[in-house]
């Protein structure tokens, strides 16, 4: 498909430099695809009114990492330069695959000292890398001297939250960043970017759901930066997906197929989780244990094999993720629930506002 077909144009008071408070608060758009769409408007909050006794909630509990680190490019015969590197997935104990500006500079065999200024400066403690490979679109593979548990206390030292682009482009990172960029219920390390449907989730919203009877479940899927990269493509077949490392429990699956086989919904809160179930869902639609890395890439004619309904923030133009929820609802669908979002003042992207789409029947 054309990839302009995915493309809005979003004036910037839309785009959210900061998230709700309280984070249910958040306005929340319901949408039901059809010859003729349903927009309701509504808060995060009311969410419990839109689910049945038994359907299922699954969470991303991936723990954001502050994995953008600064250091200083080391080369036999050539001095210092400032590098800039986002870690985006770890593949052995010692190894990171990263984004690193400038990319074009960067060779094979640099050693690279994070946690150092442009003036030499020790900011909070040097951590050493080789890069060992070099890839397209300023992607390296770092071996650091450290490895494992000692690896992870370096990067929690020397790095810092990877505000997403839009972010970033209009203010620094800050402290409280380091909170409202993480959901409450985040336990397993090892993601970059937020699984940002799950931020508008509180202790009082949580508490609501689990007394209205639906199931709260969750998975992992260690989001990368490659979320953050645009399509550079003019078709969707010449896109390729960047890998990031999910994990679905034996005992999760299993409570996943009782919901379904019970006649309740599987809702997935966030493009993340829903990657991840529908890569780990065979065609009869049975959600199976699942470890791996997954690249998988969801584009209009996909057929869903286990997901009902997706709650999810408002999404870059001509981006993968705006792709994936006009395949969920439709296309036209989500042209007209955007533009409706846009005319009326939701705010997008990463601290942003919420989308509960309703699947495009077959």
């Amino acid at each position: 498909m054309r990839v302009d077909l995915f493309d809005f144009d979003l004036p910037d008071d839309n785009i959210a430099l900061r998230p709700a408070n309280p984070r249910d608060s958040a306005r929340l758009l319901v949408v039901k695809p059809g010859n003729h769409p349903e927009l309701a408007d509504h808060v995060v909050r009311d969410l419990v009114d839109f689910l049945q006794p038994g359907d299922a909630l699954v969470f991303n509990d991936t723990k954001v990492i502050p994995a953008q680190l600064e250091g200083i490019r080391h080369r036999e015969g050539a001095g210092g330069q400032q590098v800039s590197a986002t870690l985006h997935m770890r593949t052995e104990p010692d190894v990171w695959k990263a984004f690193a500006k400038p990319g074009k500079r960067i060779k094979i065999g640099d050693r690279i000292e994070f946690g150092q200024s442009d003036a030499n400066t020790c900011l909070l403690g040097s951590l050493m890398a080789t890069v060992e490979e070099k890839g397209e679109g300023g992607e390296v593979t770092l071996r650091f001297d450290l490895s494992g548990p000692a690896l992870d206390e370096a990067i929690m030292g020397s790095g810092h939250i990877p505000l997403p682009p839009y972010i970033a482009a209009k203010r620094p990172e800050d402290e409280q960043d380091r909170k409202d960029y993480q959901t409450i219920y985040a336990r397993e390390e090892g993601a970059v970017a937020a699984p940002t449907a799950g931020l508008h989730f509180t202790p009082d919203l949580s508490a609501r759901l689990d007394a209205a009877g639906i199931e709260r479940h969750f998975v992992t899927l260690h989001v990368g930066a490659g979320t953050f990269l645009p399509v550079k493509a003019d078709d969707t077949d010449d896109h390729k997906m960047h890998l990031e490392i999910g994990h679905v429990s034996a005992k999760t699956a299993k409570a996943l197929n009782d919901v379904k086989a019970r006649g309740g919904r599987i809702v997935c809160v966030g493009t993340t989780s829903l990657r991840l179930i529908e890569s780990a869902a065979s065609d009869d639609g049975r959600v199976h244990a699942w470890s791996d890395a997954t690249g998988i890439f969801i584009t209009p004619g996909y057929r869903f094999k286990a997901v009902d309904l997706l709650m999810t923030n408002f999404h870059l133009p001509k981006s993968t993720l705006m792709m994936l929820v006009s395949a969920f609802a439709g296309l036209e669908t989500m042209q007209r629930a955007y533009a409706h979002a846009i005319d009326t003042g939701y705010r997008f992207y990463s601290y942003g506002d919420s989308s509960l789409l309703h699947r495009m029947p077959r």
